[in-house]
């Protein structure tokens, strides 16, 4: 028997203030779409703004069905939505931002697995990392260089022998 060990370096900044002008931009973009999320249960609103390499930005929102694995993370609403609307632009950067209407959100929160494995199967595909942004509220937002930052042991074409 061995362990691995497996290591992860993520950025950290003290608040959307330290990010560049156009990374605020998008940050901005996710926090104010956060409002329009279909959440009548959780009462959990996410935001995401999506930056792809032709320079169009789209956004999404959590959308939740009282069948609950119907819903749609915000995260796959936006990539979904992008992989429509504009087939075969890389995404660049993902920028996430949620919050609740029954308590604070004050940490970064990162997205869900089901999004992780989502991004994943885009940087796969696009052979490019996609940087992933994400913050609670207000407060500090965390950036990974790549989902697999996140999500360090991936599933995907070369686990099922199809490279």
């Amino acid at each position: 028997m061995k362990k691995l060990e497996i290591n992860t370096t993520l950025t950290v900044y003290d608040s959307v203030s330290e990010l560049s002008e156009q990374q605020k931009e998008f940050m901005i973009k996710a926090v104010n779409i956060r409002s329009k999320a279909y959440a009548p249960y959780s009462k959990f609103k996410v935001g995401v703004a999506l930056e792809l390499e032709n320079g169009e930005v789209v956004l999404g929102t959590n959308q939740e069905n009282a069948v609950f694995p119907s819903g749609m993370c915000a995260e796959r609403v936006a990539i979904n939505q992008a992989g429509t609307l504009y087939p075969g632009v890389k995404i660049l950067s993902l920028f996430v931002s949620a919050a609740s209407d029954n308590f604070a959100v004050l940490t970064p929160t990162p997205p869900c697995g089901g999004c992780r494995q989502s991004i994943f199967e885009y940087e796969e595909n696009q052979n490019q990392p996609i940087a992933i942004y994400f913050m609670g509220e207000t407060g500090k937002v965390v950036k990974a260089d790549s989902v697999k930052d996140l999500l360090p042991l991936t599933f995907g074409k070369a686990t099922l022998n199809l490279i």
